[in-house]
């Protein structure tokens, strides 16, 4: 099974990681939550954002960025507004893992100059600073999977009294 890995760094607004972890559950991508975050995990509006999904979601919480990384290794990419490369030029292998930043200040420099080739951004007008966080996410969960083939995703829907196979209705 391929495992693509979704990393919030600080993140600051329960909200947004309540949807971030509904993608996740969703999409299968495991998610990791790197602190000090601006919120307890228990917070009302994460789970309340996050809906009934929580079962199905694989987390693991690290206390700062210094324990993520002693813990983790792999395919790192970097999402961030001040990325030289589009998202879509990179062909992410399996178990990579996406890193986002906080809502307010996005991922610590320090660590955009370590890693410039494998940093990563989503295009957008010039007149806006950002997107929002979990939308972010979710276009590079997609944009991983689509390259995937969408690897153990339903694929289609059905409607309740109609069957697309059958041309005669």
């Amino acid at each position: 099974m391929s495992t693509v890995n979704i990393v919030l760094v600080e993140p600051e607004i329960p909200q947004n990681t309540g949807n971030i972890a509904r993608t996740c559950a969703a999409t299968g991508a495991r998610l990791h939550l790197v602190g000090p975050m601006g919120f307890k995990i228990d917070d009302k509006q994460l789970k309340r954002a996050g809906l009934d999904y929580w079962h199905l979601l694989d987390i693991t919480i690290y206390e700062n960025l210094d324990e993520f990384m002693s813990k983790n290794s792999g395919a790192f990419y970097f999402f961030t507004t001040k990325a030289r490369h589009t998202f879509t030029e990179v062909s992410y292998p399996d178990n990579c893992y996406l890193f986002f930043g906080k809502e307010t200040r996005g991922l610590p420099e320090e660590l955009l100059l370590q890693n410039p080739e494998t940093c990563v951004r989503l295009p957008m007008s010039s007149c806006a600073r950002s997107l929002n966080l979990s939308n972010t996410v979710c276009v590079g969960v997609y944009e991983v999977l689509r390259q995937w083939n969408y690897p153990e995703l339903q694929n289609y829907g059905q409607l309740h009294n109609y069957n697309w196979d059958d041309s005669t209705k």
